[in-house]
């Protein structure tokens, strides 16, 4: 079925569609047929990657959501590549998709590309990473920098109990993601309000490897450590993988962020104390049905806010099955 309003619409913006389409890399199949043999909705979700736990599993999160609706929902994986987002979301737009839902690399640069699908009639939710654009309809995820002093606090919480008034805390970072810059403010500014020292933060570039090799540097550099806090999933990674190698999981105690296997062997051997672990799987569930209740007329919800927990030797078990 032709959509003519959507059709006038996106001749305003054709020219600027006119390169970087990725139809193939997309792997749209056009639009599915719903139980009243009308159109599905058609929604792209453009991904960050498909290596880490935590898209795979807010993937299957909206592709749960998906099939609960009746919608037709494409995955995009990005590889890591901002310039990749935004040109899935204008193959999105050309191949006139009701809704997308972006999980951003970068919040600044996608914001053209986010403003050209809206104006071509598209709903638009974004994950996690916070889009701050008038284009975006929904925002859904976790306050990053609220549960980053939460999780400061648990760590001031922690050196008191330990009799330890002020610790020495290295950070691992990843430079260049927004959204754990926001982890790594909002933590150092807690803790150091507290007495604790960041002596020194390692840049893991959002990779294992490299989280791996700063993680080594900083144990090795830093013989005074009291703790590491390692802001995303491969900076845990190759912060946990370095605190074993090095065999200093009983004077230095790793916090972080997003539970994998690694982390609860951490958890068990008693290297790692506490861990922020997000619902992604809620996340991708709850954007992918609100872009369908969107497309269907209704009013934004604005922000969904999707809770945190930390995750500790007292309440691990319960993550046990995800990460087998």
């Amino acid at each position: 079925m032709a959509r003519p309003t959507r059709f006038t619409r996106l001749a305003a913006v054709s020219a600027v569609l006119a390169t970087g389409l990725l139809a193939a890399a997309c792997g749209a199949d056009g639009a599915g047929t719903a139980a009243d043999g009308g159109e599905k909705p058609r929604i792209g979700l453009v991904q960050i990657n498909q290596q880490a736990i935590f898209f795979n599993e807010m993937n299957a999160g909206a592709q749960q959501a998906a099939k609960e609706a009746g919608v037709d929902l494409t995955i995009f994986n990005a590889n890591d590549d901002a310039l990749k987002q935004n040109e899935a979301i204008d193959n999105f737009v050309q191949q006139q998709f009701d809704g997308i839902v972006v999980v951003a690399i970068d919040v600044e640069g996608i914001k053209p590309a986010v403003k050209i699908a809206k104006d071509a009639g598209l709903k638009v939710a974004a994950v996690d990473a916070i889009v701050d654009s008038p284009a975006v309809d929904t925002q859904v995820g976790v306050d990053n920098a609220a549960a980053a002093k939460q999780m400061g606090t648990f760590v001031n919480d922690w050196a008191k109990k330990q009799n330890v008034a002020a610790p020495n805390i290295g950070v691992v970072g990843a430079l260049n993601s927004y959204i754990q810059n926001l982890r790594k403010d909002g933590f150092n500014s807690t803790v150091e309000a507290a007495g604790a020292k960041i002596v020194q933060t390692v840049d893991g570039q959002n990779k294992q490897e490299a989280a791996l090799a700063a993680a080594e540097n900083l144990l090795t550099s830093r013989s005074d450590l009291t703790a590491v806090y390692a802001t995303g999933e491969p900076a845990l990674l190759g912060t946990v993988a370095a605190v074993k190698s090095q065999n200093v999981g009983d004077r230095v105690k790793v916090f972080g962020w997003d539970l994998t296997k690694e982390a609860i062997d951490g958890i068990d051997a008693g290297s790692v104390a506490g861990v922020v672990q997000q619902d992604p799987r809620t996340e991708g569930y709850e954007a992918v049905k609100e872009v369908k209740a969107l497309i269907g007329g209704a009013q934004a919800k604005k922000t969904i806010d999707v809770p945190v927990t930390i995750v500790t030797k007292e309440n691990v078990d319960k993550y046990r099955s995800i990460f087998k």
